[in-house]
């Protein structure tokens, strides 16, 4: 199953009602149902409660909620889940080692990573810092090289995994490839990174190392980037991911991990304003987001 947080078009972009999309595809506003599931993490709280999956919880309240037209689904959605932390992974596949090796004038640090068993993990975003589908995501003002970085996101609740997003962790290539210690500036700033469109179960996404993962940028109406990868070629698992993310470390109530990419455009693209990034991840949707500089 897949929730989803709408718009109710009066209090703006942090409320909005939860909406889930059934298995056979038909969607419920599971507001409607208990003023108690009126966002994703009051979802997992009751899950939690009562030792229950979400998809379970759900499925017992559908029957008490208003139904919703699937048409308006995509264009009301906001950030489908609030995270208290978003964390994000780094070198976790190999095309994304071989990235920043090319942009680093010093590749060992990357290399080493790639052969280690610990991951690289950071701190990537506030929720302030974060939007949500339709919204755009920002590239900073004093950066000449701008890429996206479309991610498998991890939802966690309380440490355990709940559910699957889409994340695009927005970085400044030639910040970071100046010197590794320059990171926290390449990645975190405002719009450094968005959400969505919705959380897909971990029952819906089966096996999240067997996704179709696809980037398409485009430019005044031009593709001007179109890849696609798996989830399949990651060489760190999502459950090797959080483990390390967990060890010595008291986690928020709800965060978002995201666990690397592999699609990296060519040294010679950078982002630009008003260029719209598209990523689709098998199972979970489709992340659409414009540019501005921030």
């Amino acid at each position: 199953m897949r929730y989803y947080r709408l718009s109710d078009g009066e209090h703006g972009s942090r409320s909005g009602s939860l909406v889930v999309i059934d298995d056979d595809d038909d969607a419920y506003d599971l507001t409607t149902a208990s003023d108690d599931l009126g966002s994703f993490t009051e979802l997992a709280r009751a899950a939690n409660a009562s030792d229950q999956s979400i998809d379970a919880i759900a499925r017992r309240r559908i029957s008490d909620a208003e139904s919703r037209d699937l048409d308006t689904i995509d264009r009301n959605a906001l950030l489908p889940v609030i995270p208290d932390e978003v964390w994000a992974a780094g070198v976790t596949y190999r095309i994304s080692e071989q990235a920043r090796t090319a942009e680093s004038g010093k590749p060992e640090v990357y290399i080493d990573v790639y052969d280690s068993e610990r991951p690289e993990l950071f701190l990537k975003a506030t929720a302030s810092r974060t939007v949500g589908p339709g919204d755009a995501v920002g590239v900073r003002g004093d950066s000449e090289w701008d890429v996206p970085e479309p991610e498998l996101g991890i939802v966690l609740h309380r440490g355990e995994v709940v559910g699957y997003t889409i994340g695009n962790d927005v970085s400044s290539r030639d910040i970071e490839g100046e010197n590794p210690l320059y990171l926290p500036q390449a990645k975190v700033y405002d719009r450094c990174c968005s959400l969505g469109p919705c959380v897909a179960s971990p029952e819906s996404v089966e096996d999240p190392h067997d996704l179709t993962m696809s980037l398409t940028i485009e430019r005044d109406n031009e593709v001007v980037y179109e890849e696609t990868t798996s989830t399949g070629e990651m060489v760190t698992t999502c459950d090797q991911l959080v483990t390390y993310l967990r060890q010595h470390n008291s986690l928020p109530e709800t965060l978002v991990l995201l666990t690397g990419t592999a699609l990296v455009p060519p040294e010679t693209f950078t982002l630009h304003e008003q260029d719209q990034i598209t990523i689709d991840i098998d199972r979970i949707g489709r992340l659409v987001n414009d540019t501005v500089v921030v």
